[in-house]
């Protein structure tokens, strides 16, 4: 599942470029737990910003940061609980932050989870090739975060349509971006360019979130066990934890309910994708807004027996709340009529299209299953409003002055007046049914075969469970490589 097989030239290599450059690399266990993370470290944290490219940052790449742009060491996972008075519902709501990563966005977690293994075991040269990242927006710049600071060129595969704000971040930090025709829902174009790149350039290592298995392992331990402490730091008596709700993308996110299910089994797991592009709720395509989520396929690391519930999203909700919180006249509304605290209002500019899709998952989920409040359900927002100024700018532009009115009409039917409509509880042949479709891509197009995807169906033991026991070994030689570094 991750191969975790030594060139032991290409490793010297790595080994002797980081210590030109003086990188440490986390263990998965210390990202999981930073008290783990030696004390030296800590103190040198306190003189970096958490945007630089430094190698301290690496520690970083944790829920669990301390909340400040420059100097910041840990404390507990970052989180925001939302008030009945927005959501319309009894049901808690809580969201772990992605803001406070390097980069803003919980993405470079994954990239880093990918980018590791083959770095620790000599799978990828440092010196003499490039990194690929292949996304539909932010994991192409966490992959270029950590490929800078580990002094490594990178290229970036990214549809055009994306926001403006993602391909400037990128511009002079990558070696090339290959812009691919289209949006989120165009994945296949971007594993076919990938594929072209692994044909003609012996120099491209491809990191492909959507079926690296080391994605998943970075989700299962650090944001399930963050997941899981915010529940616990939140809860009261006679509260449960009652689901989860993720929009898919590579699925590396819902990957962390593996981790939480064993621990809450009586957790309700809910996959997000849009309406406009209804993959697994109806084997249908299309394309939608909601920047982010790659779709119309079924991730490789996905693990369908442990999702509960399919729910779509009008990709025009999230866009017309995007306007609501993040314009002024918007922000004075919830304030003055919705009777939202001014405190959380003035905080509504860390949510990004996808954040705000996935809390409105969590409010069809709240009423679907008549949530009370006592329940309580988590999601992320993977990102902040600062990639989508552009968005907002258009959304300004087509909807022309905004209002008290138009505000109003915007929280009540895109927030408040969300029907269960488009949730579905599945059964076990229609979780199997979506299983099955990765075998149109990951089969028929992309080298996997039959058995291995009847694996992860009916062997999870030598599959799922095995990539979660990975982490010792993984650890084990993240610790060698530092050892040699430091030597």
């Amino acid at each position: 599942m991750i191969d975790f097989t030594l060139n032991r030239d290409v490793l010297e290599r790595n080994i002797r470029e980081a210590r030109k450059n003086n990188i440490i690399l986390p263990t998965i266990s210390q990202l999981k737990n930073p008290e783990l993370v030696p004390q030296e470290i800590k103190e040198r944290l306190k003189s970096v910003g958490m945007q630089e490219f430094s190698p301290l940052n690496l520690f970083r790449i944790t829920w669990k940061n301390e909340p400040k742009d420059f100097g910041g060491t840990y404390g507990r996972p970052n989180i925001i609980e939302l008030p009945s008075e927005l959501t319309g519902v009894k049901a808690r709501i809580f969201c772990l932050v992605g803001k406070w990563f390097p980069t803003g966005c919980h993405k470079v977690g994954a990239a880093y989870g990918c980018m590791v293994p083959k770095l620790v075991t000599g799978q990828f040269d440092v010196v003499n090739q490039k990194s690929v990242w292949p996304s539909t927006g932010n994991f192409c710049r966490g992959g270029a975060f950590n490929a800078k600071i580990l002094s490594c060129e990178s290229i970036a595969v990214m549809p055009d349509n994306m926001s403006r704000e993602r391909f400037e971040w990128l511009s002079g930090i990558v070696s090339e971006t290959l812009k691919i025709s289209g949006g989120d829902s165009n994945v296949k174009a971007v594993f076919d360019c990938v594929n072209e790149l692994k044909r003609n350039r012996s120099d491209a290592v491809i990191f492909n979130q959507f079926d690296e298995m080391g994605n998943h392992l970075w989700h299962y331990h650090v944001t399930g066990t963050a997941a899981d402490e915010a529940f616990r730091n939140i809860s009261r008596p006679g509260d449960r934890f009652a689901g989860v709700c993720f929009a898919t993308g590579s699925a590396g996110t819902i990957g962390c309910a593996d981790y939480l299910k064993e621990r809450y089994p009586g957790i309700k797991v809910a996959a997000v994708e849009s309406l406009q592009c209804p993959t697994m709720w109806s084997n249908g395509f299309g394309e939608h807004r909601i920047e982010g989520i790659g779709d119309r396929h079924v991730p490789w690391i996905h693990n369908i027996r442990n999702t509960d519930d399919i729910i779509c999203i009008d990709d025009a909700d999230p866009m017309r709340l995007l306007r609501l919180f993040n314009d002024p006249i918007g922000r004075q509304y919830l304030k003055e009529e919705a009777k939202v605290a001014p405190e959380f209002v003035d905080e509504l500019g860390i949510f990004g299209i996808s954040g705000i899709a996935n809390v409105l998952a969590c409010i069809k989920m709240a009423k679907y299953y008549e949530l009370t409040e006592n329940d309580i359900i988590g999601t992320v927002l993977t990102d902040t409003s600062v990639l989508y100024r552009s968005r907002i700018a258009e959304l300004a532009a087509a909807g022309g002055e905004y209002s008290y009115c138009k505000a109003a009409v915007d929280h009540a039917s895109a927030m408040l007046g969300l029907r269960t409509d488009y949730v579905r509880e599945l059964t076990y042949p229609e979780r199997k049914q979506i299983h099955n479709l990765k075998y149109y891509t990951w089969v028929e197009q992309q080298g996997h075969t039959a058995s291995e995807l009847n694996a992860l169906w009916y062997d999870p033991e030598k599959t799922w469970n095995s990539v979660h026991k990975d982490i010792d070994q993984l650890d084990d030689l993240i610790t060698k490589f530092n050892q040699s570094v430091i030597k």
